[in-house]
Order: C-alpha cells, then sequence, then structure tokens
C-alpha cells in the first residue's frame, strides 16, 4: 500500500464516522510502498502541523543485502548486478559507515517521486525514458551497524536522518563504498519527529479505535 492510498483509507473511515462527505486530511512523509513503520496522518486542523512535522528528524532500522544491486535499490525490481564481497568484514563495514555521519551529498533514486519537469522520476524510468537527478544535501545524525551475517551478507543498519534522505540511495551508497553494491530488503520507520513506532495504531487496528471515540466537533470540511 502506498501512503496515499493509506491516507485516502483513513480518511474515508473518518468522514463515515463523522458523517461528512470529505475531511481534511494529509501526511507528514512518505513511506516507500515496500516499508513498514510510522505514518504520520493529520487531519481538520492538524494538517497545518505538516510542513513542520516533515522537517522532523526520522529513524529508520534497514536491512541490507550486499553483493547486488536492483533498479530501485530495492525488493521492488529483480537482481540486475551481482558484486564481490568474499573481502567484507564487520570491520570493513565498522570503518565504512562513519563517512556517512553529518552533511552528505545523495542522489535520489531514478525510482522516486522526485519531479522532473512536471513528470515524476519513477513514471519516466517505467516510460523507459532516461532520468538524471542531481546530487541533495541531507543530514545523517546517526548510523550503526546492528547485525551482519558473513554467509549470508546481510547487513543490518539503524538510521536517524533529516528531511530527504533516501535509505534506498543509502543503501546503494553504503554498498559502492564497501567495493560491492547492495540494495534494501526490508525498511521500517521506527520514528518521525516524537512519535515513535510503538505509540501508533495499525492500519487494521484503526476501525476499531476510531468507534470508541467520541466527536463532538466535526473537523472542518475541505
Amino acid at each position: 500500500m502506498s501512503s496515499f492510498g493509506a491516507l485516502a483509507h483513513i480518511r474515508y473511515l473518518i468522514s463515515k464516522k463523522i458523517r461528512v462527505k470529505r475531511v481534511k486530511t494529509g501526511h507528514a512523509g512518505t513511506l516507500d510502498p515496500l516499508a513498514t513503520g510510522v505514518l504520520i496522518l493529520c487531519t481538520g486542523r492538524a494538517t497545518k502541523r505538516i510542513k513542520s512535522l516533515q522537517y522532523a528528524s526520522k529513524e529508520y532500522t534497514a536491512t541490507l543485502q550486499l553483493g547486488a544491486t536492483t533498479a530501485s535499490f530495492d525488493r521492488e525490481h529483480t537482481v540486475d548486478m551481482t558484486y564481490p564481497t568474499r573481502h567484507i568484514t564487520r570491520e570493513l563495514i565498522a570503518q565504512t559507515l562513519p563517512q556517512f555521519l553529518g552533511e552528505i551529498q545523495q542522489v535520489p533514486p531514478e525510482y522516486s517521486a522526485c519531479n522532473i519537469g512536471g513528470d515524476r522520476a519513477y513514471k519516466l524510468m517505467r516510460r523507459g525514458e532516461k532520468v538524471e537527478l542531481k546530487p541533495k544535501t541531507l543530514r545523517i545524525d546517526e548510523i550503526e551497524m546492528t547485525d551482519f551475517d558473513p554467509e549470508s551478507m546481510q547487513l543490518s543498519i539503524r538510521v536517524v536522518c533529516g528531511k530527504g534522505t533516501y535509505i534506498r540511495a543509502l543503501a546503494r551508497d553504503i554498498g559502492q563504498a564497501l567495493g560491492s553494491g547492495a540494495f534494501l530488503t526490508a525498511l521500517c520507520r521506527t520514528r518521525l519527529g516524537d512519535v515513535r513506532i510503538e505509540q501508533c495504531l495499525t492500519l487494521d487496528d484503526f476501525p476499531a479505535w476510531l468507534n470508541s471515540q467520541t466527536i463532538e466537533h466535526p473537523v472542518h470540511q475541505s
């Protein structure tokens, strides 16, 4: 499910609950369809907070498959290239990750929602058109290895970063820095600003939670 799909589903449930045609809603930062975790949805007057929430720091946990790449740098596409991994050790990873701390330059993935002349980059790619994206300055506050399996070449990391960071592109760049390749096999946003995943409702749990709420004043309609 896309972030917009999740938003549309929740908007429908809230609109039905308070008996209005369409409740004003928005989300505070897109999640890739294959990612899980925190997606903040705002309704009514709270939509004014979206911009500030988008600039809040984010925390992710991710699993990378070393030794291969895909066109989208995740499991959405099949492996297109393989690379040597015999030289990769836990020590090499520990020495490499700190180079991504602080302000860095990152080229967004070609399969992304970046706007190019009014079109989304991923749509151009799917039409077979060439996409060239410029590097963007972003900030990585924390990055650490949480697990590494030298047999499967699976690397798990935790990342705290600022707005505009593509963890898929970070996986690509880590793979290159290790003299190999890499793509994401799992991604979870565990925090956005002060909101942690433990505080969130799942989409499945939301209807029951909503039915337990008493809404005296309907939120602003659009």
